[in-house]
């Protein structure tokens, strides 16, 4: 990969309001911090089209102002098969996800497709759970977990793309 690119990352669940938009803010918020925003380009998007042009869950976006992290300017829309070409990491939330983006993935981008929580071997869940029918606690969870996974993926960059960093 061209070190003077910009390593596309792009965050995947179901609708594109509750677990990808919270990775997309948690890792926004992570590689700030880590001083190579300059470097890594972030999205999120879902596997259906449900919620196109909608704002993250309220649920969502509540558990991350509460840590200090805004979603708000984040508008969900459905992945796209362009975009296996367009990012170097496609990261479903879960199997089913995982599944449905194996569909539409070009063969040849097989090998950016995989589960977040992969970054995250720590955790004993291989799937982020979809807090959306569940109370606030979910989306705490979920907040957990995507901060475990998002500073695995970091490591990961760092490790692959950014080793002039």
């Amino acid at each position: 990969m061209n070190k003077a690119l910009p390593v596309r990352v792009l965050f995947v669940c179901m609708g594109n309001i509750c677990r990808s938009p919270t990775a997309e803010g948690v890792f926004g918020r992570l590689i700030e911090d880590a001083g190579v925003a300059h470097r890594i380009v972030t999205d999120s998007a879902g596997t259906h089209a449900y919620h196109v042009g909608d704002p993250p869950d309220p649920r969502a976006q509540k558990t991350a102002r509460a840590r200090g992290i805004d979603l708000s300017r984040i508008r969900a829309r459905q992945v796209v098969v362009e975009d296996f070409a367009s990012f170097h990491y496609v990261l479903a939330m879960d199997d089913d996800n995982r599944r449905l983006l194996a569909q539409i993935c070009p063969r040849s981008e097989a090998h950016k497709l995989k589960l977040f929580m992969d970054f995250a071997p720590e955790w004993p869940n291989r799937e982020v759970p979809d807090p959306y029918y569940g109370g606030p606690n979910g989306f705490e969870r979920v907040f957990d977990m995507v901060e475990a996974a998002a500073q695995g993926l970091l490591a990961d960059i760092r490790r692959r793309h950014l080793v002039d960093d």
